[in-house]
Parts: structure tokens; sequence; C-alpha cells
């Protein structure tokens, strides 16, 4: 690895995070702006509909397969994945792909102190999480808290300590916060007229099972355009068969394939 990839690694061991600078170009940060509105609306009319809207304002769940942008987005995370893979010690898989439009004075569930996996182990990391920041990220406009090293609690920090405590995360639109799973973080408040928006990925150990089933919502039949790279982080190749046609095959077009542990 390089020695700024070296330095990431580091940061991301002791104080559990890191920010990679201006590693998704000004196009594609424009183009993801502008399919996040209607990615929202298509969620809000579902969750209307359904009666779950409460305290969800600004969240859009599962977006990868809404528009091509995303798809060329999680493309652009192979550019990360020397980082990835040593975090994990090996290959990893898409968890969940999803979006955040701050407004101003939100208040939602990701504003409160929180970690994105339930459970804290020492053994092993299973969940890492990544937010690409779509516009520049300020204090003002609510720039994301996170107590650094606290990877290392299992128990949740009261809130004023948290508070006192944390780092802002302040970055240009286009960088790529990466951070530990199981580190105490909450989204600042947004102070200023204008919206502040996000992408939220978070990536699994291999055989961690994925929020939504990714690769059936992209679509096997696409599966053969995809590049080893994204086949792998979609997690075509750590499929569960669900008939006995799909588990008895040759092992190259196997459902699990190997090196997925």
């Amino acid at each position: 690895m390089s020695t700024l990839a070296d330095r990431h690694q580091t940061e991301i061991e002791t104080q559990g995070w890191t920010l990679v600078p201006d590693v998704i170009a000004t196009v594609l940060v424009d183009t993801l702006n502008d399919a996040l509105i209607p990615s929202l609306e298509l969620r809000d009319a579902i969750r209307v509909r359904n009666g779950v809207m409460e305290n969800c304002g600004g969240t859009a769940h599962h977006v990868l397969a809404d528009a091509p942008c995303y798809l060329e987005l999680l493309a652009n995370f192979e550019k990360l994945d020397p980082l990835l893979k040593q975090f994990f010690a090996g290959n990893y898989i898409l968890n969940s792909y999803g979006g955040f439009i701050n407004e101003t004075d939100l208040s939602t569930y990701a504003h409160h102190v929180h970690r994105d996996i339930r459970f804290h182990s020492t053994a092993k990391r299973f969940m890492l999480n990544s937010l690409v920041m779509l516009d520049d990220f300020t204090i003002e406009n609510g720039a994301t808290y996170i107590l650094s090293g606290s990877q290392h609690l299992p128990e949740k920090p009261d809130d004023e300590a948290f508070f006192e405590r944390a780092s802002r995360i302040t970055g240009r639109r286009g960088s790529v916060l990466l951070f530990d799973s199981r580190i105490w973080h909450a989204a600042g408040t947004n102070r200023t007229t204008l919206p502040r928006r996000a992408l939220t990925l978070t990536l699994t150990c291999a055989f961690f099972k994925q929020q939504l089933d990714y690769p059936r919502l992209f679509g096997y039949a696409n599966a053969a355009r995809c590049s080893d790279f994204l086949r792998q982080v979609i997690g075509f190749n750590a499929r569960t068969p669900t008939s006995l046609e799909e588990f008895y095959l040759p092992v190259e077009q196997r459902f699990y394939q190997r090196g997925q542990d």
C-alpha cells in the first residue's frame, strides 16, 4: 500500500475513522445530487402509504438500482479497495446503500448518538461505514459528530460526554469518510438555509446478510456486465441458492464463491 493509504489505515486503527479527500469527481457528485431527490420522493411515497414515515425525514434507503450514477459511485470505491480489504482482512460486500438530505433544523434518528452495528466485537471487525459528501460538510450545515476511539466502547456514552468530546468531520464535496461501524456518532443539525446531502454505504464481511438482496435487486442477468470488483461488492459471489438447480453448479458458476469468509 502507498504511504497515503497507510496513513488512512493507521487512522482507522487508532481514532476509528479517516477522511479520504476528492475521491468522487465533481460531475458525478452533481449527478448524484440530482438523482437523490426523486429517490427520496419514491421512498417517502411508500412510507406514507405503509404508515412508517415517522422519524425518517430526508432518508432514502437502498438506492443502488434507482439510477446509473449510483452504480458508478460504487465502482469508484475500487480506488479504496486496498484500504477496505486490509480493514476486513479479506473480501467484503455491500450491506446497505442509502442517502440522506439533512434539511434545515431537521431531526431524525440519525441525529441521535448511535452506532450502525448492534453488537460489539473485539475478535473481528464485521462492518465499515462510508459517507460520501455530496456537499461541503461544515460546522454550520451539520458536520457529523464522531467520538474518536469509541470503537472500543461497548456501551453508549451519555449524550453530554459524547457531544463534549466528539470531533466534527468537515470536508469538501466528493470526499469519503470511512469509519469503523462500532464507533459512536451522530449527524449534526443543519443551521443553514441549504440542504446538506450525503450518501451512506455500509460494507460488511462477505458472509454477513445484506439489508436488501442487492444481487436480486440489481438483477442476476446484469451480473455479466459488471466488473470483477462490482460483482464482489454487490454480493454476486456470496448469494444463497434458492433451489437444487442453483446449488448443483460447476464451481465457477456457484452462487457462493470461495474466499467469502
